[in-house]
């Protein structure tokens, strides 16, 4: 309950926030106030899998597909795909099961601590590195280009007419004249 004055009278608003699942178990009588949950989205056309570990969030993701074009699908790897075991040879389930939990914590937080301390500047770096090619691009590449091929376009005229009375009439003719060659391989 939040309680608010206007003037002098006291109006209580009540905040609903539509979390219900966990109000029961509880000794003291008073119910948790969830301010809200992220809930795991799955799209069936989007659906790819990931461990338990990497589904469950406290955060709700800011962006839904951070990988659209698919560019890192060769980095979605799981620890069945790392480490397996052939059937004649297992070792405890307890071994398999801290494993995995240890793999899959571990890679996602190693790779959450090593883009904390590197996307910031990496991104900064590309970012600045995109720039200036681009305004490198926009203002000396292109009009150059432009004003290359508007200076040759006599070049180009002269180049089409030579390609087209000397060049394709000989390999017209030499196609011709090795068109008439056959090869047969006979077995002696």
């Amino acid at each position: 309950m939040d309680s608010r004055r206007t003037g002098d009278a006291v109006a209580e608003v009540e905040i609903d926030l539509g979390d219900d699942s966990e109000s029961e178990g509880f000794d003291n009588g008073e119910e948790p106030q969830t301010l809200w949950r992220a809930q795991p989205s799955v799209d069936d056309d989007d659906y790819i899998h990931t461990s338990a570990l990497v589904e469950i969030s406290d955060t709700k993701p800011l962006i839904t597909s951070r990988d659209p074009r698919g560019i890192n699908d060769c980095l979605k790897v799981q620890f069945e795909d790392v480490i397996a075991e052939p059937v004649s040879v297992r070792s405890g389930d307890r071994v398999w099961i801290w494993s995995h939990a240890l793999f899959e914590v571990t890679r996602v937080w190693i790779y959450r601590i090593v883009t904390l301390l590197f996307a910031v500047p990496v991104s900064v770096i590309t970012g600045l590195l995109f720039a200036v090619f681009s305004c490198f691009h926009i203002w000396f590449v292109g009009p150059c280009t432009h004003c290359i091929l508007m200076a040759t376009r006599w070049l180009q005229s002269l180049w089409t007419i030579v390609l087209g009375v000397i060049v394709q009439p000989f390999f017209i003719s030499a196609g011709r004249c090795c068109g008439g060659f056959s090869i047969h391989l006979a077995k002696e």
